[in-house]
């Protein structure tokens, strides 16, 4: 038995989340099938963080054991034969430690969100950002976010589904900055709150309208509740970018 370490990328539109579930396909299920179908063997996929619909993912992380000791290379371009026509790409396969979890080894996970900020209705970007047509000042959004940033009770940006333990995360970074009519917002951290992104992303574009300032994010991070704090963003303009490990 082998374990390898797979990185991926895919689309989230047509999926229902990383997950496999009983109402649609998820991404886990497609790489799964694509699996058995290589090599006849109904193996677990583990990530290192499940992605909810409609996110995407430019560096997801996943670790799999398979019978033998079948070429990187070959689990690689095989899997993606059998991943076709899903939007899901496997990047690089690479033989790891039996000790090696996808989602416990991790040490750092990052995340992307992109707002396009424009009148113009989007036409190669629909379903993979999420359009403000009202302007919105970033530099403003930045100072904000800055507030963020560090070990706090995220009860006000948690979703009320959300499984974790404990409401206490350390944000190592939360950017943002704009680039003609794109806003990117960046997140780092080792470990997130269901939907922690897309909260931080539907309160900052209130402070970006001018509607709320960085006062009015330091009491709804204060408030520890999660209807103190802005909407949900949508899920097309998130991306899991990137895992770290340990050398």
């Amino acid at each position: 038995m082998s374990r390898y370490k797979l990185t991926l990328e895919y689309d989230g539109g047509p999926f229902v989340g990383w997950q496999r579930q009983a109402n649609g396909l998820g991404v886990q299920q497609a790489v799964e099938e694509a699996v058995q179908a290589f090599c006849g063997q109904a193996a677990r996929v583990h990530c290192a963080g499940r992605t909810d619909a409609g996110v995407h993912a430019l560096g997801q992380v996943a670790h799999v054991d398979l019978d033998g000791d079948p070429p990187a290379d070959t689990v690689r371009d095989a899997i993606n034969f059998h991943l076709r026509p899903n939007p899901v790409a496997v990047l690089k396969v690479e033989p790891v430690a039996p000790g090696f979890d996808a989602r416990t080894s991790a040490i750092r996970r990052r995340y992307r969100y992109r707002i396009v900020n424009r009148r113009a209705p989007l036409a190669l970007d629909a379903g993979r950002a999420w359009q403000v047509q009202r302007p919105l000042d970033a530099a403003a959004m930045h100072d904000a976010a800055r507030a963020l940033v560090g070990r706090h009770d995220f009860t006000s940006f948690r979703a009320s589904e959300c499984q974790a333990k404990s409401p206490l995360k350390t944000l190592d970074r939360l950017a943002v900055e704009r680039d003609g009519e794109e806003i990117r917002i960046a997140a780092e951290a080792r470990s997130f709150l269901h939907h922690q992104v897309r909260n931080f992303v539907g309160t900052l574009e209130r402070v970006g309208a001018g509607r709320w300032s960085r006062a009015d994010v330091e009491r709804a991070l204060a408030a520890r509740d999660r209807a103190a704090a802005g909407p949900t963003a949508p899920a097309c303009g998130l991306y899991f970018v990137a895992v770290d490990y340990p050398p």
